[in-house]
This record gives C-alpha cells, sequence and structure tokens, in this order.
C-alpha cells in the first residue's frame, strides 16, 4: 500500500479508475476547459475553431447530455451523448491532454455502449473532422467503421458507426 497525493491509500502501481457521471452545472467551467485544452491544438491544423469549441456547455449540461469523466476526483474528460430514434449518436469526447493516453477515451467509449444497451439501441455514431487525424486512426481501433465523409457547416466531417451486441464487429 502506498498513501497517494492527497493522502487517500492505494496499491502500489495500482491505476486509478475512471468514474464517468452525468455533469451537473458546477462541472461547466472544468467541461469548458477540458473542451479548450483537447480541441485548442487543431485550431492551427483546421484554421478555425473544431465545433465543440463552440457549442453551449450550460445548455448541455441542463439538458442532460454531458458525461464527464474524473480520475481522483478530477475532470479529466468528457462526453455528449445525445439518443436518437434507432441509435446513439456521441456529439464530442474530449480529454485533458495530460489524461490522454490513460483509458479515458476507451472508458467514455465504453460508456457509451453501455448507456446505447440501456436504452435498447444497438448503434452509435459519431464523427471527427478530416484533420484530426488522431481521432481517424483511433477510431478503428475502437470498433468503429467509416460510413462516409462530408462537408457539414464549413467542416469535413469523417463519418464512424459501430454496431453492438452479437453482430459487433
Amino acid at each position: 500500500m502506498c498513501r497517494r497525493p492527497g493522502g487517500s491509500v492505494g496499491r502500489v502501481g495500482a491505476a486509478p479508475t475512471v468514474e464517468i457521471r452525468q455533469a451537473v452545472g458546477a462541472d461547466e467551467p472544468g467541461v469548458r476547459a477540458c473542451v479548450e485544452a483537447a480541441y485548442t491544438p487543431n485550431v492551427a491544423r483546421m484554421g478555425k475553431p473544431p465545433a465543440p469549441m463552440l457549442d453551449d456547455y450550460t445548455n448541455l449540461i441542463e439538458s442532460g447530455v454531458v458525461y464527464v469523466a474524473t480520475l481522483d476526483d478530477q475532470l479529466v474528460g468528457l462526453i455528449v451523448l445525445w439518443p436518437k430514434e434507432d441509435h446513439l449518436y456521441v456529439d464530442n469526447v474530449a480529454v485533458l491532454p495530460e489524461a490522454q493516453g490513460a483509458g479515458v477515451g476507451a472508458a467514455l467509449l465504453s460508456f457509451a455502449d453501455a448507456q446505447a444497451q440501456r436504452a435498447g439501441m444497438n448503434e452509435i455514431r459519431l464523427y471527427t473532422n478530416e484533420k484530426m487525424t488522431e481521432n481517424i486512426t483511433y477510431y478503428p481501433r475502437k470498433g468503429y467503421r467509416e460510413t462516409h465523409r462530408a462537408s457539414d457547416a464549413g467542416y469535413q466531417r469523417v463519418y464512424y458507426s459501430r454496431l453492438l451486441g452479437p453482430q459487433q464487429t
């Protein structure tokens, strides 16, 4: 056993657990900071702010569609989920740069899977910008397949789908 910074006790070498919960109003500054930190590196590549940087997170949190990921009670990521008639739409996945590679994104996508299945849906859809090349290699590794590419609202988007359950690939 060892004592972590802040006094909590854990096993030596034990990775902290990502916890995910629905965002509340008090999370808005942390949500905004996470989005800014996660997406700012893409502004120069894209020539403009990525769409998630323009969203109204106060309204989204009030709508109940934002979920936050925490490590040791610190907000390190978020996901925005919209239930549709026949699928769950992932509108945004953002992880603080310093938490990337720690399994936060994977935990958020697994959470989306569970939410979809809980709602009786067997498909998740999302998109990314074609300039976000890290995402274009990441999503297929997580079981998403590219369905098409299109221009939407001035952004060049790459659309993905993932089937859940027995038909999952």
